[in-house]
């Protein structure tokens, strides 16, 4: 018997083995540095509507349980984003709470019969917590590889869906880190295919204020298309990063199932202060959005116009290079060192699939950032 009298033994008695094997979601260190590695909004509120959220929270009754002010949160949003008729929204602790919650609302086990366990399936590479959240929830998740050029590998989806049935099917629109908009033909045809297999779909809209398309556009346009289809979006690209709110729209009938596992008073009075005040001065926040993606087109053009990149287009506050790699040289590693060593900060997803070998992910800045991110570009490639 394993001996459980020691951290350690009890790290092997108690923990799951799969849990043990994994690694945690690493956050890089950006002490003094130009913090381009997370997609947040680089904004911050005018002193004035500081000072008066200042206030507004000190206000809150802290000593009390969230209560009907949530449920203002919630008319807020639905009313911000136009919800469908006949649609309901549910809140979430950051869009990863959601995901965490819509996989442990269809985590049924293995199945008697046949011995296998529900699927979520996503395209890959995309958000890592698709997967995460699978596992930790005894779902088994199944990656559909992009394209090269990071479009939907169409037949390999359709096949995938018909094969797997999943329970649930996770579109990123655009994706993360790629930031591109798949086709709205061939999302069509996967979202058809869903419906055919039983599945919900999951459409993942965390970059919307960026992006020149929603699909709720389409959602409007075809709702009994779209009884299977739930869309996921979140207040931290909007420029709440710090507040960790997201918000799931989708059908009455299957948002009134998935809140019956949702913690009771997940989101705190202060994060649903905040994201009501930001609301009420949303048009603020519109500026922030239309100022990243001014700059998104500045540092685009300018990226193209230096050596060894390959620039994607990008629908997202992100840009995704790949670097040319030279003999023998781990060409991102490379260049991320020496992007840090002159006190710039970057992601480096060169490891997280084969299709992302050589690449590194540039969250877009201010203006003041995105120059000094070009010129320590420029001196590392």
């Amino acid at each position: 018997m394993t001996n459980s009298r020691t951290s350690e033994g009890l790290v092997a008695h108690r923990i799951r083995a799969d849990v043990r094997a994994m690694h945690a979601y690493a956050v890089q260190d950006p002490q003094g540095m130009v913090k381009l590695d997370a997609m947040e909004n680089p904004y911050r509120l005018n002193a004035g509507l500081q000072a008066a959220l200042g206030t507004r929270l000190g206000a809150v009754a802290l000593n009390r349980y969230p209560g009907a002010r949530v449920q203002d949160l919630r008319h807020a949003l639905a009313h911000y984003a136009q919800m469908p008729a006949g649609y309901d929204i549910m809140l979430g602790n950051g869009s990863d709470e959601l995901i965490s919650l819509l996989a442990l609302a269809c985590a049924v086990g293995t199945d008697p019969v046949t011995g296998k366990r529900p699927v979520v399936l996503a395209p890959v590479p995309g958000f890592v917590m698709y997967a995460m959240s699978a596992q930790l929830q005894g779902l088994d998740f199944v990656g559909v590889p992009l394209t090269a050029d990071f479009a939907l590998d169409l037949p390999a989806m359709l096949a995938a869906i018909a094969d797997t049935q999943p329970a649930i099917v996770y579109l990123a629109y655009p994706n993360n880190p790629t930031a591109n908009l798949w086709s709205e033909a061939d999302m069509a045809q996967v979202v058809a295919a869903a419906a055919q297999t039983g599945s919900l779909v999951v459409l993942d809209e965390a970059y919307q204020p960026f992006s020149s398309r929603s699909y709720l556009d389409t959602i409007r346009a075809q709702p009994q298309a779209h009884a299977h289809v739930l869309l996921m979006r979140t207040l931290s690209k909007f420029g709440l990063a710090g507040v960790r709110l997201g918000y799931l729209m989708g059908p009455q009938a299957l948002v009134a199932e998935l809140d019956k596992v949702r913690p009771p008073y997940n989101i705190s009075v202060l994060n649903c202060e905040c994201a009501l005040f930001a609301l009420e001065h949303a048009d603020a926040f519109a500026a922030q959005a239309q100022a990243i993606c001014d700059e998104r087109k500045r540092l685009l053009q300018a990226l193209r116009q230096l050596p060894r990149l390959t620039v994607w287009d990008s629908d997202a506050n992100m840009v995704l290079v790949r670097v040319a790699a030279r003999a023998g040289a781990d060409a991102a590693a490379q260049v991320f060192d020496a992007l840090r060593a002159r006190g710039v900060l970057v992601k480096n997803v060169a490891k997280m699939h084969p299709l992302l070998a050589d690449c590194l992910r540039l969250t877009v800045g201010t203006a003041d950032e995105n120059t000094l991110l070009l010129a320590a570009l420029e001196a590392s490639l």
